[in-house]
């Protein structure tokens, strides 16, 4: 089956010529962009590194639980019996930064935290007349909510003053760990601060984080109809499954039927806006009476928006029923191309399960980057910042100073400062207490750093593994279409054979198309940002600069992913590195133009049409199951008592819409693939006994063409 590379470079630029030991996908080939191979190899070797630091070093629990004053987490160690945290003044928090940051760091809010065993459940504040009491006095009740190592003997008003103590406390629900008001709750005056942004910051927490019953009732659903939600993904399994193998029978009336079915229904709003035209036109409705205004409904109501809707579709209508005359022919090829990917799907069953290997990649990939996430790295790429703290004593000097050192507070070192005050070591009960982590200096910078290589790491494997599936699907149909008689002359394991090609020689040129293409991502991504942060600053100027600039790189990254895809087919075949084979294929569409977007607008509605009928499918039979106008099957099998019935009619229609999506991309890639074996086999064959074509009959029938003989009396290369 396999040639050598005798293709000349001219090729990209004038039609390829006849090479007569060319017999399909070349075996004798070499590795490609070996640069970028190593190169690859050592940014993986990295993002292995990267991994590696971040599970030794880092630290889960910084996500998982919250922290307190003192740098302890709550829930787990000491404080295992208080898993909730409190903050003495949330408020702080609500208007000195934003609830992301609140729900990811609760040390990063300007407020003493504090463990607790449950979050208060009634509204409490500190009177005036109280300050001069003790702590013991006033705190009887609430003395839990205090920092450890209070006395009790200590006067009110100094422990508020030290923010040992909180000054008040609402009536509060745990939500990620964390205490958080009752959106109904009283709110204390507090100087400087409205009660107004106070009751607004409440209910923002509240909405955004307070999904615990929800969260219990959507995992109860999930227990009640897991099962029938993988029947849903089995019957959306089959249904496309049996969907592809039927186009061999009805691809050429289903994609006459859809494309009837454009035309009806452009007719009929044809036949509607000449209706209403008609009527306001009698009714004498202008829009010479209406004059220019913003309520764009009131356009409905005059006689000119009708007729130019009329016009359009009209225009349309002639459009597409000149192309159907004209280009019938091309319409035809498509529907045989159809036709023969359905064949060489049904002969090569094996490709249509490859997409479990690329999703069990691309899962691996995605949860190899979640740990790395999951794993921050503070306890050796930050320094964490220390108060002096003495809770026992009111000399001067013992009260709060700012560290920039780290020390250890769980041991009876005591802290060093490089500040000019010095802190009286005679102070009794002297405490290093945790504050925080430092956000600015060298070892931040190194942490962003690190976190942005993941994320580069994660979209160019992601792109990888995208691209290998692609270019091997590309090998194992390419074997097919240059088999001259089939199926006796395809090889015994087409896809594996490809998959074991195409890592062994090409996997440089896989990493540089998915390079490519993660760059245009990253860009995107960051242009992205910058608009979401400039949101509410921008003109009218920036705004349209910046949608410009997501246009064009929206544009970009569907060519670099056309190209890509294309290219991967002629590595596929001929064993070509990036650069030739994406301008080879390149050359080779732009030389065949029209056939290429007739079977690409054919393509695309034909698989829509598919996708509708799987999804819509699977989707109306779990709703009507799901909602109970479905009957069980029979005792054991009784409908499922739900909470939210929308959520597994969501997920099935979810898991639908990704299996139709694997196995049409598998289709899709068959018929490119089909397509541009089809345009290199009229460029290099001619239908001599030494040049046969390799396609199939109905092919050469549209084509008028015909095979003369058959290369049965020359002995092939294999």
């Amino acid at each position: 089956m396999g040639g050598t590379a005798g293709v000349p470079e001219e090729r990209g630029r004038k039609p390829a010529k006849y090479d007569p030991s060319f017999r399909g996908p070349i075996r004798n080939r070499s590795c490609t962009d070996i640069i970028c191979c190593v190169l690859f190899f050592v940014f993986i070797l990295g993002y292995i590194a990267v991994g590696i630091l971040a599970w030794v070093y880092g630290d889960p629990k910084q996500v998982l639980y919250p922290r307190n004053s003192t740098g302890a987490y709550c829930g787990i160690g000491e404080n295992k019996e208080k898993p909730y945290l409190l903050y003495f003044n949330i408020f702080s928090c609500v208007l000195n930064t934003n609830i992301i940051a609140i729900a990811q760091n609760g040390l990063t809010c300007p407020t003493p935290q504090v463990c607790v065993s449950s979050c208060p459940t009634v509204p409490w504040t500190v009177e005036p007349s109280q300050f001069s009491q003790t702590v013991e006095q006033v705190f009887a009740a609430n003395r839990k909510f205090c920092l450890p190592g209070v006395p009790g003997n200590m006067q009110v008003l100094q422990s508020l003053q030290k923010e040992l103590c909180p000054s008040f406390l609402l009536p509060s629900t745990p939500a990620l760990g964390r205490c958080f008001p009752w959106t109904n709750s009283t709110v204390p005056e507090l100087p400087g601060i409205s009660n107004t942004s106070i009751s607004q910051s409440i209910s923002g927490i509240f909405d955004s984080l307070n999904a615990r019953d929800i969260s219990v009732k959507i995992f109860e659903d999930f227990a009640q109809s897991w099962y029938w939600i993988l029947v849903a993904l089995g019957v959306a399994l089959v249904l496309s499954l049996l969907f592809i193998l039927l186009l061999r029978l009805v691809a050429g009336p289903l994609v006459f039927v859809l494309i009837i079915g454009v035309l009806g229904v452009l007719a009929y709003g044809i036949y509607h806006c000449w209706e209403e035209y008609r009527v306001l036109r009698d009714k004498g409705a202008s829009i010479s009476q209406l004059g220019f205004t913003t309520n764009l409904s009131a356009y409905r109501n005059v006689q000119e928006t009708w007729l130019a809707a009329l016009i359009i579709l009209a225009v349309l209508e002639g459009i597409l029923l000149l192309m159907l005359i004209f280009l019938r022919q091309r319409i035809c090829i498509a529907i045989a191309l159809l036709k023969e990917a359905s064949r060489a799907v049904g002969y090569i069953m094996s490709t249509m399960f490859y997409p479990l290997v690329t999703f069990a990649l691309l899962l691996v990939c995605i949860a190899y980057w979640a740990i790395i996430a999951l794993y921050p790295l503070p306890t050796w790429l930050t320094l964490p910042e220390y108060v002096f703290w003495a809770p026992n004593s009111s000399l001067p000097g013992c009260e709060k100073v700012s560290m920039n050192t780290s020390c250890n507070p769980m041991g009876n070192k005591l802290c060093s400062h490089d500040r000019q005050e010095q802190v009286n070591s005679s102070c009794p009960g002297l405490m290093c207490i945790f504050q925080g982590y430092r956000s600015t200096g060298l070892a931040q910078r190194s942490l962003f750093n690190l976190q942005i290589y993941a994320v580069l790491g994660l979209f160019w494997t992601i792109n990888w593994v995208l691209a290998l599936g692609q270019c091997v699907l590309a090998g194992a149909f390419a074997s097919f279409y240059w088999a001259f008689h089939k199926p006796r002359d395809i090889p015994i394991f087409p896809l594996g054979s490809a998959f074991l090609r195409t890592l062994r020689y090409h996997t440089g040129s896989l990493a540089f198309g998915a390079l490519i293409l993660t760059l245009v991502q990253i860009a995107r991504v960051i242009l992205e940002y910058i608009d979401h942060k400039l949101r509410g600053a921008q003109n009218p100027l920036t705004r349209c600069i910046l949608c410009c600039f997501k246009c064009c790189l929206w544009c970009l990254e569907k060519f670099i992913k056309f190209l890509n895809r294309n290219a991967y087919i002629m590595i596929a075949i001929y064993g070509k590195n990036f650069c030739v084979s994406a301008r080879n294929a390149f050359m080779l569409l732009m030389r065949n133009i029209v056939r290429v977007v007739v079977l690409d607008k054919v393509t695309d509605l034909l698989l829509f049409f598919g996708k509708l009928l799987v999804v819509g499918g699977v989707g109306v039979l779990s709703f009507f199951f799901f909602t109970g106008r479905i009957p069980g099957l029979g005792k054991n099998f009784e409908n499922p008592q739900l909470n939210y019935y929308w959520l597994p009619i969501m997920v099935s229609i979810l898991g639908a819409y990704l299996i139709a999506s694997g196995f049409f991309s598998v289709f899709g890639m068959c018929v490119d693939t089909l397509f541009l074996c089809f345009l290199e086999d009229l460029e290099r064959n001619d239908g001599s006994a030494d040049r046969p074509y390799y396609m199939s009959k109905s092919l050469l029938k549209i084509l008028g063409k015909k095979n003369k003989g058959t290369p049965g009396d020359k002995k092939r290369k294999k």
